[in-house]
Order: structure tokens, then sequence, then C-alpha cells
């Protein structure tokens, strides 16, 4: 973060310091909202969680090294008061980028896919300059800002991923961090039941390119019809990126190996490369072109960018995480999330890894699919059970539609049980994979069959 006097931040939160702030202290970063995440110099942001507020935690946060805390009411450290303290966030996080004209801001969004190609996005920039990306999936009106906050003198690029969980909510965040290029993965189901419709969904993924400035880049997927109708949206430039024909950057001769990590020609206007990606799953292949696409308009060389996108290897937990055991079980933990869409690839990613070896899975229902819900649970049981699978067990007490389109799946409670059913069948060579959305917490099972710890 740029150092920022108390006194500058109270005028550009519209706050109120209060009588134990010194208005020339000077805030150097970072900006947290867990008072253990504290360094000299800090900003602690005290938000109010459903299990805790930090208003609690602000004498902590002080006696730590914090400057002051941002906060929503009276409190008895240094503080800057404020009407709320996630408006204020934002706010602050928007003087910061104004204050850095060098910067080039990307911004990432699609249904899925959004965190691996920010990763890979963030390694390939960070060949040309200083790059500022988030940690795993900081991408809502909290992260973000605490990510963009994270940015100075020296930053050159932010690599921003952008989710939405209604019409309204990218828009919002593009004004924090107005973008120069903007990448749209794809218009999946994910979600679906909160917007009602895919046509939705694509209208507020879309909110990102009609931020763009006209000398801005839209770097686009010419294989998603939604996201193609997204050209006529924005002022900026378009690019495509896809397996089609016509994607200006583009993948051919791709293959999968016996881990389920693809191959293939990345192919541009000045030429081609080969790629070989350490990521599991042919879905990554996609996300790797958006990536390409960004580092092509960057300036990078092809064989730079076939090079960076070969060598890297996940940034992110729990998303397509493959780990193996002493006595060879491999365990495929992608237990962050869940929709229609990543469903299909992870198990395409199971048969790869899996063939010749028994398969297992452990599931949980997909959520925030509305009317829908039911239905395309039903089909994540029918995609289950056509995948050769020596046992699927199913968790939770929403797993009836899985259960009815899988009826030889196993059914337990909890993860506790899940873990304990799959230990009693496990052999020596065997493959698992584990999938759910992350409230269903099943990396726990993963982490139990490894014989680690999730957290």
């Amino acid at each position: 973060m740029i150092p920022l006097p108390l006194a500058r931040v109270a005028e550009i939160t519209s706050g109120a310091l209060n009588g134990l702030a010194d208005p020339e202290a000077v805030v150097r970063g970072p900006v947290v909202i867990d008072s253990r995440a504290v360094e000299p110099g800090s900003l602690f942001a005290a938000i109010k969680g459903s299990r805790a507020d930090g208003h609690d935690f602000a004498q902590e946060a002080c006696a730590a090294g914090a400057v002051a805390v941002l906060a929503s009411r009276p409190v008895d450290a240094p503080a800057v008061i404020v009407r709320d303290v996630v408006a204020a966030l934002a706010d602050l996080a928007a003087a910061v980028v104004a204050e850095l004209p060098s910067v080039t801001v990307v911004g990432v969004t699609g249904s899925q896919g959004k965190t691996t190609t920010k990763d890979l996005l963030a390694g390939l920039t960070e060949r040309i300059g200083p790059t500022v990306a988030p940690v795993g999936s900081h991408n809502n009106e909290i992260g973000h800002p605490l990510t963009v906050l994270k940015a100075d003198e020296r930053t050159r690029f932010l690599v921003l991923e952008l989710s939405a969980r209604n019409v309204g909510h990218i828009a919002y965040l593009t004004r924090i961090a107005p973008p120069r290029i903007g990448v749209v993965l794809n218009v999946g189901a994910a979600h679906i039941g909160v917007f009602g419709g895919r046509e939705a969904i694509a209208k507020a993924k879309g909110e990102l390119v009609e931020a763009l400035p006209e000398d801005g880049v839209a770097v686009l997927n010419a294989d998603d019809p939604y996201v193609r109708e997204m050209a006529g949206r924005t002022r900026a430039r378009v690019t495509w990126f896809g397996r089609s024909a016509e994607a200006r950057i583009r993948a051919e001769n791709e293959t999968l190996d016996e881990r389920g990590r693809a191959s293939f020609t990345l192919c541009t206007p000045s030429g081609s490369a080969p790629v070989r990606l350490r990521l599991h799953g042919a879905h990554m292949v996609p996300d790797a072109l958006a990536a390409a696409a960004v580092a092509y308009e960057l300036g990078l060389p092809v064989v730079a960018i076939a090079e960076e996108l070969s060598r890297a290897e996940p940034r992110s937990r729990w998303r397509m995480e493959v780990t193996d055991r002493a006595d060879g079980v491999t365990v495929i933990n992608d237990a962050y999330n869940a929709s229609p869409d990543s469903v299909r690839a992870a198990f395409a990613a199971l048969r790869a890894m899996g063939d010749g070896r028994r398969r297992f899975a452990v599931v949980a229902a997909m959520r925030e699919l509305g009317e829908a819900g039911a239905e395309l649970n039903e089909e994540f049981g029918r995609i289950a059970a056509g995948s050769g699978l020596e046992a699927l067990i199913v968790v939770g007490d929403d797993a009836g539609p899985i259960l009815a389109g899988a009826p030889g799946a196993i059914h337990v409670p909890d993860t506790d049980a899940a873990a304990r059913e799959l230990a009693s069948r496990l052999a020596p060579g065997d493959v698992v994979l584990v999938k759910g959305p992350r409230a269903a917490g099943l990396e726990r099972v993963a982490a139990a069959v490894l014989g680690g710890d999730a957290r």
C-alpha cells in the first residue's frame, strides 16, 4: 500500500478521527480484517461478520502494531470512524489506484475458471513487472479492495478476479479499480438460482467489458455464445481466445497424458509454441488460453508465454489439487466449488487419471441453483454413476437428487462418516475424486485420506 497519513485516510473515507488517533500517523500497510494478520504500520478494518465482530479486537490489533482501526462505531483504540467499513475500504482502494497511473488493471470474470486463469496470468505478468493478485478467490466487495490496497508505487500489474452474486456487482467492483483489460471466460449455470437464468448471468458478467475504456482490450471466449455476444457491449478492442479456428489465440493438437494434464500447440498471429500444462484436466486449456491472450496483448513473446504456462503450478488450494499417497492412492481434491460445468470437467479428469485403476468419488449436492437444483443435481448423480466408479459416496442431508440419479450410491451424513466409509474401501493404487460446494467442507475428506490437515 502507498503510505497514507491517518488524516488522509479520514478524508478519503469521509470518516472522523477519534481522540486517540494521531492525524500525522502513517499507514504503510497492509490493510487487514483479521487482527492476527496485523503487522507494524497496518490499518485494521473492523468488519462485523456472522461469527465475530472486528470491533471487539480493536485494542488487540493496535497492540500488535496497527496504526489505527477503521471502525463504524467507537472503539477504545486509535480509529477512523466511518459510516460503513466495507464501503470505506472501497473508497480507500479506489483512491490508491488513482494515485498509481502506471498500473495496468486486468479483470477476470466467468462462471468457472476465474481463479485458475488469474493465477496463470499473474505468473505471466510477473515476467514483465511487479504484480499484485489476490490469494485464492478474494473476489468480492471485501476481498477485492483488500487486494487492490496491496499495490504500491512499484506495482505494474493488478490482476483481479471479479465475482458476481447479482447484476450490478461486477460494475461496482470495476469502479474500485477500473480495468484496462477485461477477460470473460464463460457463462455457466453457477449461481443460476440467484440470477434466474443464463441471460441474467451474461448480463452481470458483461459488466466487466462495459467498464473498459476505448483504448482497452476485451479478451473474450470465442467458444461461448453468451460471451461472443458481449463484443457488442464494449468500446474496447476485442480479441478472441478458444479452440475455435477463428480465435486469435487458440489451442491445436490437444492431448491428455495419464495424469489428465493437457498438452497443446499455442497458436498466435506471430507464431506458435508447445505447451505442456502441469494442471490437471482438459478444462484448464481455455483458462490457459485466456491468460495467454492477455500476455500476448502485453507484448510477451509466444515462446515465453508457452514456457511460463508449462511451468505453472497450482497457486490456490482445493481446485483440481492432485496428491499421491505413498501407497499410490491418488486424491483429486476439487472441493472448492461445484457447478454443472465444473462437475462434468472433474469427472472427465477422473476418467483420464483413473484409466485402468479403481475409481471412487465423494460428492455433495450443488447449491444456489434455484428451481433447477433438483434436476441438475440428479444429472450430477447420473454423471457420477456413469464414470465407472467402484463406489460413489454422497454427503449431506440434501443428497436426495444425486441419489436419484445414482441409485447405487452410498449416503452418509457428514464428512467424518464419508472419510471412514472411504478409508474402509481404498486399496493401494486407487484414485479418488472429492467434489462439492465450498460450504460442504469436503476438503476435510481429502485431508483425512492423505492424513493431513485441511485448514
